[in-house]
């Protein structure tokens, strides 16, 4: 029997999950952490994943110690320490900075379709990855990455496309992320044996 079902999230041990919704055949992984995101139908996070303010497309493939909205401290004031917004933790007659809270939710990360972000990678908040994106392991990416790009380093920058922008354009097109479970099934071979340009041109004609 399949592990993963349409109906529930696979969540491992561990987890903290505040605030957050799941499509079908999601995976969280070991000891994670998630708030204030949505996860896309198939997409998974590994071990010890933080995923913070973000919303995930579909099919997307998140390694272990990844983290997602990665958030920041006010630099403009007299410190930057915590207890400036989470003054409840400190004085019983300080209630927390809840305008604060509300801006650091609101800066949302967007992961595209189909993108693989490597172990211990760092994507900050309000950056989006394009459809297809590659981010590599122990990226700190801080800037928007283009659909169907390879970025590495800190900061990230572009090493080379994983696909040629006109294949690209037809991926996104196609949009096999949104065809049905069995659909899916029915092409697995394909997906499996052939190479980017060879699925479009039959998959292509069969959408027309």
């Amino acid at each position: 029997m399949a592990r993963l079902t349409a109906k529930d999230p696979f969540i491992h041990p561990d987890c903290e999950i505040t605030d957050s919704r799941f499509g079908a055949y999601v995976e969280i992984g070991k000891g994670s952490r998630v708030n204030n995101s949505c996860f896309g139908d198939y997409s998974y996070c590994d071990r010890y994943a933080d995923v913070a303010n973000a919303q995930i497309g579909k099919f997307a493939n998140i390694a272990a110690f990844v983290r997602i909205g990665a958030t920041d401290h006010p630099l403009h004031t007299a410190a930057c320490h915590h207890f400036l917004y989470r003054s409840d933790d400190y004085w019983d007659d300080a209630g927390g900075d809840e305008d604060f809270f509300a801006h650091r939710g609101s800066r949302t990360a967007h992961i595209g379709h189909d993108t693989w972000i490597g172990a211990g990678a760092i994507i900050k908040p309000e950056v989006t990855l394009g459809d297809g994106a590659v981010i590599a392991a122990g990226a700190v990416v801080t800037r928007d990455v283009d659909p169907y790009t390879i970025v590495a380093g800190t900061p990230a920058k572009v090493m080379r496309l994983r696909q040629p922008r006109d294949v690209a354009e037809r991926l996104i097109a196609l949009a096999w992320w949104d065809w049905p479970h069995e659909q899916l099934r029915h092409a697995l071979d394909d997906f499996r044996s052939l190479e980017a340009t060879a699925f479009l041109e039959k998959y292509e004609v069969a959408g027309e």
